[in-house]
């Protein structure tokens, strides 16, 4: 079986993203499924940065502490990571820029950027040199790897750049094999069918296209400007009308014009962003205006980290906006949920006339998996508008009228027949301010029924693993992937949330049912899972493992913790006795 693991590290601005993006792409082209992490710091150039990858025979979500191949650009990439290469790994270092001797068994000392000028003429393609030598090392055909550069390069660069990109790859690939001329894992193609490898971030943008999306507006935000910018190259094939706006205020209140105007709309941020679209949440609320907002968190308060990984803002945006009023909450663990997601966000959102949240993290947005295709035909993209005829039946249309389920029938202005009139100050039926305390207490009551509907469809926790282990392993989000695995390792269950909010108590408790230990494991300081938990469902003596150093878990360090939370509880229980 092959499990292993690459990490490339350098400075910012030397390319690491392409360079993990292509080795990632090879080797999924390959046969092996992969996974990645990125970490990066705030700067454009300079500074620490890495790209971690994994790849293997069976399907795997989650990173691991121990390093199979190390590339190092530059000192400090050696520093940071020698000690988690294994007993039997590789480390490949740039010479021109490690000019001390690297003690270790499998060290391999590649002048990179002198390789990158008497292949490519210039420095620029040391990366390919990297490249070359890693498959070179590794044993993956070396033809994969050219027609993935070449598909790379090929739209943007034009030939001459695609042909010094190869003669770079090429030259790495030959350095090193003359170095091991057998290699020390030697690796068969695999026939597989074609697979995409996408990130959080980009299946958020497919799914809100797949749902019908025609509208989005959004200002630059780590970790979510992977959305903008893949909806901005996708606007004119897709008709979606992308606009950045000045600042996250006029951003949402753009989408909700449009979503007034009837079209589908969606906006995307980060903490920081999202303080500013509070009112405009509100406003949401207020007029049942749809709209769907991802949220993607990163580590705060103020501006934090603002580029690494957490999972805080969970209860952020479940009590954003002044008043009460409903909306739902996605948690989607993969990009797969992402797509998913992200298209049942905007069905909820109209149906119900509601702020949707698609919650994500940096980990979860950054992090490049592969899967087979989405399925399109599972995306529902039914309307949920008045149509003319129906329309003409309505002697008075009011466009807050109150029934039995919350929602009122939705028109839209233009539409022949009725005005639609709308407030964002308490209004009647029919749209126009009020100030009538009974209309208000009638108004509050009115848009609230909606959760009795929208928490029948609240999408149940997933329970995997030995389901008749007397320990569950609890997450959400982001931590999906590598809580999946913790659970197999350890032969537990792992039960995990794609929705917290309509909190699906009854399920949750059906699911947990006979369990001895419940183990909350978020990316925060807090246990804000864990607290909506006890919240709703009165379940006392939770176990939790919190991370929040900005960076996500690893298997083989969750596992130590599970064992080690678990040893702690015994002792505790001994003592008592």
């Amino acid at each position: 079986m092959i499990d292993c693991s690459v990490k490339i590290g350098g400075e910012a601005g030397q390319g690491l993203q392409s360079i993990g993006f292509i080795l990632a792409k090879t080797f999924c082209r390959a046969g092996f499924h992969i996974f990645t992490v990125q970490d990066y710091e705030s700067r454009i150039r300079g500074g620490h940065a890495s790209f971690y990858l994994r790849f293997s025979d069976s399907a795997v979500e989650a990173s691991t502490t121990g390093i199979n191949f190390l590339v190092c650009f530059d000192t400090p990439t050696l520093a940071l990571y020698k000690s988690d290469v294994v007993s039997n790994g590789y480390i490949i270092y740039n010479v021109d820029a490690i000019k001390d001797k690297v003690a270790f068994k499998n060290a391999i000392p590649l002048p990179l950027e002198t390789l990158a000028k008497e292949s490519g003429g210039d420095k620029i393609f040391a990366n390919s040199i990297a490249l070359g030598a890693v498959i070179g090392l590794i044993g993956c055909d070396l033809a994969i790897l050219e027609n993935t550069l070449s598909g790379f390069f090929g739209g943007k660069k034009g030939s001459e750049v695609v042909e010094k990109n190869l003669k770079s790859a090429r030259a790495g690939f030959d350095a090193v094999r003359r170095l091991y001329p057998e290699c020390p894992l030697p690796l068969s193609v695999k026939p597989s069918r074609e697979r995409m490898v996408i990130t959080g971030n980009e299946a958020i943008a497919l799914g809100a296209l797949a749902a019908g999306c025609k509208f989005y507006s959004g200002y630059p935000m780590t970790p979510s400007t992977g959305i903008l910018n893949y909806m901005a190259q996708a606007s004119d094939k897709m008709g979606v009308v992308v606009e950045q706006a000045e600042d996250e205020i006029a951003a949402i209140n753009m989408c909700l014009g449009a979503s007034y105007a009837g079209a589908r709309a969606m906006t995307a941020t980060s903490g920081g962003g999202f303080a500013l679209m509070i009112e405009g949440l509100s406003l949401a609320a207020m007029t049942e205006t749809p709209i769907v907002i991802a949220l993607a968190q990163r580590p705060a308060p103020a501006t934090g980290l603002p580029t690494r990984t957490e999972q805080a803002d969970l209860e952020y945006a479940l009590y954003a906006g002044h008043g009460e009023f409903p909306r739902a909450i996605f948690t989607p663990g993969n990009a797969q949920q992402c797509f998913y997601l992200t298209a049942r966000a905007f069905q909820i959102a109209e149906k119900y006339q509601i702020p949707v949240f698609v919650l994500t993290d940096q980990y979860l947005a950054d992090a490049y998996q592969d899967f087979e295709p989405f399925d399109i035909s599972k995306i529902d993209t039914t309307r949920y508008i008045m149509t003319t005829g129906e329309l003409a039946k309505i002697k008075d249309y009011k466009r807050h009228q109150i029934t039995s389920s919350g929602i009122s029938p939705r028109a839209l202005p233009g539409q022949s027949g009725p005005l639609v009139i709308t407030d964002s100050d308490e209004h009647t039926e029919d749209g126009h301010l009020t100030e009538d305390l009974q209309v208000r207490t009638q108004m509050v009551d009115k848009r609230l029924r909606k959760y009795e509907s929208l928490s029948k469809e609240v999408i149940p926790p997933s329970l995997e693993g030995n389901i008749k282990a007397k320990t569950i392993l609890i997450s959400w989000g982001s931590n999906y992937g590598v809580v999946k695995e913790a659970a197999q390792m350890l032969n537990l269950a792992a039960l995990h949330f794609q929705q917290v909010w309509p909190f699906p108590r009854d399920e949750f408790l059906h699911l947990t049912r006979g369990a001895e230990r419940l183990v909350v494991i978020e990316n925060n300081a807090t246990g804000q899972l864990a607290r909506l938990i006890h919240r709703e469902t009165g379940i006392d003596g939770l176990s939790r493992i919190n991370k929040y150093n900005g960076l996500p878990f690893t298997v083989d360090e969750l596992t130590t913790k599970i064992r080690k939370e678990n040893m702690n509880r015994t002792n505790k229980s001994e003592s008592h006795e």
